[in-house]
């Protein structure tokens, strides 16, 4: 399995989970403290830093500190991987889709 492949099957790992979506959501919005990530989720924190670390681990995010607060922000690079394999198995889906309403439209049109 090349280095391409382990890097997406983490970050489809990280996005599998509802809380980390939400939590990517929400650094959608720009950078927030890890305290003001976890507000809105009813989870110890030790439990919440999992996802963090989760996140972190896969690239989705990268976390901060400055003083006693950390800081999450998004990593881009890792949304563009994820694009790119979406747009190539959506181009290779599109092609088949196509190729098979071309066979059934002859078929069609020699069964008249």
């Amino acid at each position: 399995m090349d280095h391409h492949s382990v890097q997406l099957n983490g970050i489809f790992q990280a996005l599998a989970d509802p809380t980390r979506r939400a939590v990517l959501a929400r650094l959608g919005e720009g950078p927030a403290s890890i305290s003001d990530l976890a507000q809105p989720f009813d989870m110890a924190l030790p439990s919440f830093m999992k996802h963090i670390h989760f996140l972190e681990g896969s690239g989705l995010i990268q976390t901060r500190k400055q003083g006693r607060v950390r800081t999450c922000v998004l990593e881009k690079q890792q949304f563009a991987a994820v694009e790119a394999w979406l747009s190539a198995q959506r181009a290779l889906w599109d092609g088949r889709t196509g190729r098979l309403e071309k066979f059934v439209t002859k078929a069609q049109a020699k069964g008249d």
